[in-house]
């Protein structure tokens, strides 16, 4: 496991192109519909657009500053949806690792244009009491940055209206962690609503939960 702060390294850039595949084989991206993103002392290394992650190598990711001029450095572009991996962060000095992809009952509850409330603890693992909903802007637009951006302000993760999902992480394998945790809950509440009410946790049950789990699942090196 690479440790934090990363640093734009052959290192680096093959552990983003595994993270990559670990989300196919976990079943929570299709295809090359995902993008994964870190931070490297002052620049973003994220994957580039349209590329097989089977056929990806570490010189193929682009590099952005993070501060000023986003102009990019590599032999192809990066993912279309780079401005909001930028985006966040820039505005999350403590994440180190960005993480997209259109998961199946994620992006089924975006259709609806649905948050996913409290109905179970985990929902603390996002920051607050609900997973929100960013509003739906076109791919790639520096709208739907900022929609992601003001919906994230207090959150580790949200919906992406009409979209999927996308979380950050304290490093690349927590942000993995984080997305995976994500799509069990949404599929959870969904299943929930097929049987019945789901029970919403109230905002003192989740608030002691939010006092509880700053240690909790992945540990991560810092």
């Amino acid at each position: 496991m690479l440790k934090t702060p990363y640093q734009d390294t052959p290192e680096l850039r093959q552990a983003i192109i595994d993270s990559c595949k670990e989300m196919n084989s976990r079943g929570i991206n299709q295809g090359t519909s995902g993008n994964i993103s870190a931070r490297a002392g002052d620049r973003m290394i994220i994957t580039p657009s349209g590329v097989p992650y089977d056929r990806m190598t570490p010189e193929m990711l682009a590099s952005i500053p993070l501060d000023g001029d986003s102009a990019f450095e590599g032999p192809l572009p990066p993912s279309t949806e780079w401005q909001f991996h930028l985006a966040l962060l820039r505005a999350k000095p403590d994440m180190h690792a960005v993480v997209h992809a259109h998961p199946v009952h994620c992006t089924a509850l975006a259709i609806n244009r649905m948050e996913i409330p409290s109905c179970h603890y985990m929902i603390a693992l996002f920051g607050g009491d609900t997973v929100p909903l960013a509003g739906y802007a076109l791919f790639g637009s520096d709208e739907l940055a900022r929609e992601v951006t003001d919906v994230m302000k207090d959150r580790q993760g949200c919906l992406m209206a009409n979209h999927g999902a996308v979380v950050v992480g304290e490093t690349l394998e927590k942000g993995l962690w984080r997305l995976e945790e994500l799509e069990v809950l949404a599929k959870a509440y969904i299943l929930s609503r097929t049987i019945g009410s789901p029970h919403i946790l109230s905002k003192s049950e989740i608030d002691a939960v939010l006092g509880a789990v700053k240690n909790y699942g992945m540990k991560t090196e810092v």
